[in-house]
This record gives structure tokens, C-alpha cells and sequence, in this order.
């Protein structure tokens, strides 16, 4: 059996549960791991606060009450969240681009930044949303009663008092949501401990219905098809109720408006949103998460209908059939998933409404005085919204038990949930219009959402109190001054209605049609015109639409107290830094340019709302209001500048590759300029050694008079040799210098490139004979045909097998010579067995200067180092390629690839 005391323990235990979870969520965000917290599973759990204690108990009262009607409350949301595309995706997109922070100031910031809608929508809001309040505690005490039983008899049960159980609840309730709810002023007011504490209670509520359901159905009924029989079996009609009537469409058009329009609703699935793709899974998360939240919900009614006693709550069998069973423990399970829908409706309707109170009402009000706040300092202003949440989020809770405490013995709790979501759907019109009729006015809008309001509260929320209020009694009965006609549920002689299908239709209308006159007949402001094309063409790039607040005298100084006092010094001077806007000393008087005005408007929208922000920029920038001329002006001139910008980042483009094009092209010109130095270097070095011996040697013969026969002979050919050498040495010099310049241009003519390379190879025999070297050769073709200067293509194969020979440091040393046709291209490959070309020099061997033989013993240094590049390049002109490849020997192995003239290819085709 269960205490009352043991049950108020564990509900205190389970908002400890819930103060930890918070916490620590607070810290993951705070640390920079909020990943999972802002992922789509957390988000669709947290939309699931739409489920509360009404849902949760009453659902199943419904049933028992009015057949399939509970299913318009889920079917409702279903539609608008599977048909998201439509409506929900704008809604987002235009609250992340606007920085939104509440329902109110989405209207306010579409309409013109309008305060005085914005104070509407926020009274409205809190008239609404204060029965539904009470309606959770009702459910909350109501449940503790249910489940507690006594130990020590009735007098111990009746100390357990409903006023005093509903009072620590809404203190308990305040205190959670103003220690988690309101602990800084952030920009879009978003809170992840909260909605992480939010997305826990959707897990644990759905756990405990399913349980109970499993338990009645399974259980205890022996089946679905069992409970409907012993509901038959107990006389109970179970086709008795049509779930198509007008009540249920009426239901079905409130849950809808509801899922959207409630505070709490919008604070969640739009405020709290972090990525608009988040949609997707919620589309189809959320109806399955109402699927499964419902489908227990009628056998468990039935099962209740057929087997309690008589009289028995049927808002209550969730909870009393466990405990009829035996089975507190499930009981206790099921009272902790009502508990959390309760609690969770409850700190965020809180918390929603108190950024509405604080944004909307206190801090319009210090503004419209004329002068700031008293609150100095930095965050001067966001301490003191923080304070005015506070007590907002305590006035409201407040009033919800006052609610209940009037209304507490009025059958009128059981309905009042619906009674709430007629009063906010009197936003739907205005909130449509916004998103989609860009002629709708601020007036249309305040009016309409005004007299349908006023329509709401005469029709529905004012019966509620029928049976507390003797005079309201009268009032139902005979209308005011006796005027049948205007009694609040038989409005214009329209009896035989449902109440709740009354107020809907009167005051939903009323709302339409004012707001469709008075907008078609008023015109909009400057400020309305633009922000209703920013928000009717959301999804196309206006950046040039983007309102300014004014031009006017304010100077960096001015905008950076009120961001301080608002954002904190920290974010302010972030914010002027990335704008480039120096607000040093000697900048502190200068101008502040209007884009820059209007980025920190929208920065400050996030965090005091669209309609305060505005007022309070307007109240340091420009003390009057804003003609429209000077604003549709101002839209001219961002117009302009913005397309001036672009040209500049263009020109900008230009300018730096024109500068990157010359730093690249310096960077060519040194490389040039050191290659030119490092040719003057190695030509000087290379002439002086010739030179130097021919002087030395010629100074000898001429001066010395006895030498023998045999000098006079070693010292001529020794100066002759040189002679050779500084002739060659020129010539190679001069040769790369016409190339390079593209000078001696040769006639290319149809030449047989095996003869020449015969050629080549009888004119190298001499220096393989002397150096004890033997060519070999290798497969050849019978003809090579190509489109060359036979000297010169000779010229490449001397060089190249000259080469071999001179660098073989191999004991056997050969060189090995083949030609083949392959691809279209006679290809001559000459490799030896030497050592090879050093890994370090492979890919510069062509270079000017590089001299990569095989050792410094076999004299691979000597020589300038021209012979491949002029090689190279003399290939290249004859359209074909010279390239290191590896060979069919272990040395070096160079191959010569030119193009085939047509001749060879003739007569390759006689020979196939």
C-alpha cells in the first residue's frame, strides 16, 4: 500500500531526477558537447511536452466519456507535422532568420516590429494558458489522492489537503523552472537542460502508459477482443458515439492550431529548434510517438467502464486499475508519467511566457518612459529581464493556483484544456497572414486577434466559472441586460450547439473577417511592407529588404552601452570587432554606418525580442518615429551599396589573382635571374680551365728553349685538345641560347631515322674502341621514318650514346642500342650497364648544368652540363620526347620517341 507521504517523496525524488538531468546538460552545452543534445531524437522527444497530464489521464476520460473523439487531440498534430513542408519548415527558417523568441514576437516582428501586438498576443497568451496551468495541478493532486492510500485511516487521508498539495507543486514547479529557466538571457532563448530534462519526461511518460496499457490489456482484460466484450457483456454501447461530428472537427482544427500556437509549443518546436533539417525526423517521429501514446487508450477506458464501481473517475484509471489489481508499484510507475507530463507543460508554458511578459511588457514599458532603464553596467538590461522572468514565471504560476483554487469544485477542469487551445488559436489568422498574405496590416492583425479574443472569452472561458459565480449564472441563463441573444453559449439565436463548437466558430470568424476588412482597408507602413517580403518570400535571398532603424547622430559609443548592457562585453565587442567598427577613444564619437545598426538590432531581437530591440535602438538612435520616406530612401541606398559591394568584391577578386599572377611571375623572374647567375658561374669556370692550360702551355713553348721533341709534342696536343674543348663548349652554349630563343629554325624533311642512327653509331665506334667499350644492337626495325632534321636528330643519338660510354664504370662495360615502333612512334632506346643516374638527379637529369654521372672517378663532372637539355629540347621541336626509362640493362637507359611520317606507316601496313 502507498503513503500519501511516500508518494509526495518519490515526486520530489523524481524532480531531483530531473534538476540532475538539467545540470548536467547544462555543463555538456556550457563545455561545447552538445551534439547529442541538439540532434533530431532529442528535439522530437522534447515536441512530445505538446502530451501532458490532460493527455494522459484525460485522454482515457474522454474515451470513456465521448468514444473516438480523444483521437482528434493526436490527430491534429499528426497532420501538421506530417504535412511539416507546408507550414512548420517556413516557420523555422524565418525564426532563425529573424531571431525569434516567441510567438508574440514572431507576430510583433511580421507586423511592423509592433509592440502593442506584441503586449496583445502576450495578455492573450497568459489568459489562456493560466486555466491550463491549473488543469495540471488539479491532475497533479488529484493523482497523489488517487494513489495514496493511508496507513493510518481516513483522518490521516484528510490531512491530505488538495489546496496545500497544489501550492507546493506550483512552488516546486517555479522554483525548477526559474533555477534552469532563466539563468542567463541567451540569444533565441534557448535552454538544453531544459529540453533535455523535457525529452527525459517524454521517454518516461511514454514508458508508463505503455506498461498500464499492457498491463489492462494483457494483463488483466485477457486480450483487446475480451475487454470489448466484457464492455458489451456490461451494457455499455460501444457504436454509440460518432467521432465525425462537429465537435470532433472542431477539436481537430483546435489540436492543429494548438500544436503550433500554444507558447510552450512554439517555444519548443521553433525556438529550441537548432537545425531545420531536424523537421524531417520529427515529421515522422512525432505522429508515431502520439500513435503510441493512444493506442491503449479505449481498451483502457472500456476495461475501466466495465470492471470499477460505479461513479468511479474514468479520468483516473490510469492510475486506479494497477491499484485495484494489487500492483502499486506499476501504480506508483503510472503517477510519476502523469507527474512528468504535468511538470514538463508546466516549466515550459513557464518559461515561454516569461520571456513573452519580460520581452513585451516590462521592458516596453522602462523604453516608453523616455529613458533607460536604472540598471547600470554590463548586462545591465539582461539582469534585469532575468529578474522580471523570474517573477513573471512566479506570477504565473501564481495564478494558476488561484485558477484552481476558484474553479476548483467546477465540473468545468475536466474541458479546460480545450478551453485553452481555443483562446491561443486566436493567433492562427495573424499568424497565417504572416507567413503568406503580404498586404495583411498591423491592424488587421491587432483587431482581428483582439475582438476574437474578446469573442473567446465571452463564449468559453467565462461559462467556466458558471458554477463558482452566482451572477455569471444569471449572466449563462438570460444574457446581459436580459438580451437572450447574446447569452455567451447561444450567441445570435445559434442554439442546440456544442459550447466548445459555439465559441470556435463565433470568435474564429470574427477574428477572419475583421482581420480581411481592416487589412484590405488600411495600408502598411515602410517598416510593415518590408518585413512582410522578408517573411511571405522567406526562402529568396532579400538582403537588400533588410530595414534600418534610422540615420541619425549615434555614435559607437552609444551602441556599444546598449549592447553591453544587453549581450555583455564579452559578445558586444565580438560583435563590433567582426564588424570592423572601432570603438576605441578616438573613434567613440564617430558615425555608425545603418547596416551596422540594423545586425545589432537583429542580435539584440535574440535576446529582448523584435519589437523591444527595436524600440530601444530607436529610442538612442533617433528620438521620433520614422517617415517613410526616409526609410524606403535608406532601402534605396542598401540597395546600392550592396550592389557597389559586389562590384568591389569583384574588383577585389581581380586584384588578387592579378597579384597572386605577379608574385608567381617575381618568383620566375628570380628563379631566372639565379639560373643567369649560376650560367655566368659555371661558363666562366668552365672557359678558365681550357684557357688557363692553352696560356700556361703556349708560355712554355714560347720561353723554355731546351725541351725535347717529346714535350713539344704532349704540351701542342695538349693545347690543342683544350682548343677542342673551349670550341665545343661555345658551340654548346651558343646551340642552347638559338633553341632557347627559338633561332635556327630548321627544315624538317622525311628522314629514315634507322640511317641515322647508323650513322651515329659508327661515328661514337672510335671513342668505344679507345675506351675499351663494345656496342651492342639490339632488336631494329627496318625502317623508321620520321618527319626530322637528320643532323640534328643525330646530333641526340651522339650525344646520348657518347654519354654511355664516357659514364660506363662497369667491369664489363656495354651499351646496348634497340628500336621498335609502337603507338605510332619509332622509339630508339639506348641504355648501358653502368651504375645508373643517381636517384637525387632523375628527375632534374634534363635540366640546364646537371651533371648526374655514374661517379665522380669515372670523371662523370666533367663537361657543362648542356648536352641532355640541348638534347632534350631538340627532341621537343621535333614533336617528340627524350625520357629516362629503366632499361634492359642495370645502367642508365634513355629513349627517343618521335612520331612516324606516313611513309613508314605505309609500309608497316604492306608488312601486316
Amino acid at each position: 500500500m502507498l503513503s500519501p507521504d511516500f508518494v509526495i517523496l518519490t515526486g520530489v525524488a523524481y524532480v531531483g531526477l530531473l534538476f540532475l538531468i538539467a545540470w548536467v546538460s547544462e555543463q555538456h552545452a556550457h563545455s561545447g558537447y552538445a551534439h547529442f543534445l541538439r540532434s533530431p531524437a532529442i528535439y522530437t522527444l522534447s515536441i512530445s511536452v505538446y502530451c501532458t497530464s490532460w493527455t494522459f489521464y484525460g485522454a482515457v476520460g474522454t474515451a470513456a466519456r465521448n468514444g473516438l473523439e480523444f483521437l482528434a487531440i493526436y490527430m491534429g498534430p499528426t497532420i501538421v507535422f506530417v504535412g511539416w513542408w507546408f507550414m512548420l519548415r517556413k516557420l523555422i527558417h524565418i525564426s532563425h532568420a529573424q531571431r525569434i523568441t516567441s510567438v508574440a514576437d514572431f507576430l510583433s516582428s511580421r507586423f511592423g516590429k509592433s509592440s502593442r501586438l506584441a503586449v496583445l498576443v502576450t495578455l492573450i497568451a497568459v489568459v489562456s494558458i493560466t486555466p491550463y496551468i491549473a488543469l495540471q495541478l488539479k491532475a497533479i493532486t488529484t493523482s497523489i489522492q488517487a494513489v495514496s492510500v493511508a496507513k493510518g485511516g481516513e483522518d490521516h487521508l484528510a490531512r491530505l489537503d488538495e489546496l496545500t498539495l497544489a501550492f507546493g507543486v506550483a512552488v516546486g514547479m517555479a522554483l525548477f523552472t526559474i533555477l534552469f529557466g532563466t539563468r542567463n538571457v541567451d540569444a533565441r532563448e534557448q535552454h538544453p537542460g531544459v529540453v533535455a530534462a523535457i525529452a527525459f519526461e517524454a521517454v518516461v511518460k511514454l514508458i508508463a502508459l505503455l506498461a498500464v496499457g499492457v498491463f489492462v490489456v494483457f494483463g488483466l482484460g485477457g486480450g483487446a477482443s475480451d475487454i470489448f466484450t466484457k464492455a458489451v457483456e456490461a451494457g455499455l454501447d460501444i457504436h454509440e458515439q460518432q467521432p465525425l461530428g462537429s465537435r470532433w472537427v472542431a477539436v481537430l482544427a483546435l489540436s492543429a492550431c494548438a500544436v503550433i500556437c500554444l507558447p510552450r509549443q512554439f517555444q519548443i518546436t521553433v525556438v529550441e529548434n537548432s537545425n531545420e533539417d531536424h523537421l524531417r525526423t520529427a515529421g515522422w517521429a512525432f505522429p508515431a510517438y502520439l500513435l503510441l501514446m493512444s493506442i491503449f487508450t479505449m481498451p483502457i477506458a472500456y476495461y475501466g467502464l466495465a470492471t470499477m464501481p460505479e461513479g468511479s473517475n474514468p479520468d483516473m484509471f490510469v492510475l486506479t486499475l494497477p491499484m485495484s489489481a494489487g500492483y502499486d508499484a506499476l501504480a506508483l510507475f503510472a503517477f510519476i508519467g502523469g507527474f512528468s507530463s504535468a511538470t514538463s507543460m508546466i516549466i515550459v508554458a513557464s518559461i515561454a511566457l516569461s520571456i513573452m511578459v519580460s520581452n513585451h511588457v516590462v521592458l516596453p514599458l522602462l523604453l516608453r518612459g523616455a529613458r533607460f532603464p536604472e540598471e547600470t553596467g554590463e548586462r545591465g538590461i539582461a539582469r534585469l529581464m532575468l529578474r522580471a522572468r523570474r517573477v513573471s514565471i512566479a506570477v504565473m504560476l501564481l495564478l494558476g493556483f488561484l485558477y484552481f483554487w476558484f474553479a476548483k469544485d467546477s465540473d468545468a477542469l475536466a474541458p479546460i484544456g480545450l478551453i485553452s487551445f481555443a483562446g491561443v488559436a486566436q493567433f492562427l489568422p495573424a499568424l497565417l497572414a504572416a507567413l503568406y498574405w503580404r498586404h495583411a496590416t498591423v491592424q488587421g492583425a491587432f483587431y482581428g486577434t483582439l475582438l476574437g479574443f474578446f469573442v473567446w472569452a465571452w463564449t468559453l472561458f467565462m461559462p467556466s466559472f458558471e458554477t463558482t459565480s452566482p451572477a455569471i449564472a444569471v449572466l449563462m441563463e438570460h444574457g446581459p441586460w436580459g438580451i437572450t441573444s447574446l447569452r455567451p453559449e447561444a450567441m445570435f439565436g445559434l442554439t442546440d450547439i456544442d459550447p466548445l463548437v459555439h465559441s470556435v466558430f463565433w470568435s474564429l470568424l470574427v477574428n477572419v473577417s475583421v482581420l480581411v476588412v481592416v487589412s484590405m482597408s488600411t495600408s502598411q507602413e515602410a517598416m510593415e511592407r518590408i518585413q512582410a517580403t522578408l517573411f511571405v518570400d522567406a526562402f529568396q535571398r532579400r538582403a537588400s529588404m533588410q530595414p534600418h532603424i534610422a540615420r541619425g547622430s549615434v555614435t559607437t559609443g552609444d551602441l556599444f552601452l546598449v549592447a553591453e548592457r544587453v549581450l555583455g562585453w564579452k559578445q558586444a565587442t565580438a560583435l563590433f570587432e567582426a564588424s570592423g567598427i572601432d570603438r576605441g577613444p578616438s573613434n567613440g564619437d564617430a558615425d555608425v554606418p545603418p547596416d551596422f545598426i540594423t545586425k545589432l538590432e537583429k542580435e539584440l531581437a535574440g535576446s529582448i525580442g523584435s519589437a523591444s530591440a527595436h524600440i530601444l535602438l530607436t529610442t538612442v538612435v533617433a528620438k521620433d518615429s520614422i517617415s517613410l520616406e526616409e526609410v524606403m530612401r535608406m532601402a534605396d541606398e542598401t540597395q546600392q551599396a550592396i550592389e557597389y559591394s559586389h562590384e568591389l568584391e569583384e574588383k577585389s577578386r581581380e586584384l588578387r589573382i592579378a597579384a597572386q599572377q605577379l608574385q608567381e611571375a617575381n618568383a620566375k623572374l628570380q628563379e631566372l635571374h639565379r639560373q643567369k647567375d649560376d650560367f655566368l658561374s659555371q661558363v666562366s669556370h668552365e672557359i678558365r680551365t681550357p684557357m688557363t692550360s692553352i696560356r700556361s702551355f703556349s708560355e712554355i713553348l714560347m720561353t723554355e728553349q731546351d725541351l725535347s721533341p717529346e714535350q713539344i709534342d704532349r704540351f701542342i696536343s695538349t693545347i690543342h685538345n683544350e682548343s677542342v674543348r673551349l670550341t665545343r663548349l661555345i658551340e654548346e652554349i651558343l646551340d642552347l641560347s638559338a633553341l632557347e630563343h627559338g633561332e635556327r629554325n630548321w627544315e624538317n624533311a622525311p628522314s629514315n631515322g634507322e640511317a641515322v642512327l647508323d650513322r651515329s653509331i659508327a661515328v661514337c665506334e672510335a671513342l668505344a674502341r679507345r675506351r675499351m667499350i663494345s656496342i651492342e644492337l639490339g632488336a631494329r626495325v627496318c625502317c623508321g621514318w620520321v618527319l626530322a632534321d637528320a643532323g640534328r636528330l643525330s646530333q641526340v643519338f651522339i650525344n646520348i650514346i657518347a654519354n654511355a660510354i664516357s659514364h660506363n664504370d662497369a667491369s664489363d662495360p656495354r651499351v646496348h642500342v634497340t628500336s621498335f615502333i609502337e603507338n605510332g612512334c619509332y622509339i630508339v632506346e639506348i641504355s648501358d650497364n653502368g651504375s645508373g643516374i643517381n636517384e637525387a638527379y632523375r628527375e632534374s637529369i634534363f635540366d640546364k648544368f646537371v651533371r648526374a654521372g655514374s661517379s665522380v672517378q669515372s670523371g662523370a663532372g666533367v663537361g657543362l652540363g648542356l648536352g641532355l637539355n640541348i638534347s632534350y629540347r631538340i627532341v621537343e621541336r621535333l614533336g617528340g620526347t627524350l625520357s629516362l626509362v629503366k632499361g634492359r640493362l642495370n645502367g642508365a637507359c634513355f629513349r627517343v620517341s618521335l612520331p612516324l611520317h606516313a611513309q613508314c606507316e605505309h609500309v608497316q601496313a604492306l608488312r601486316s
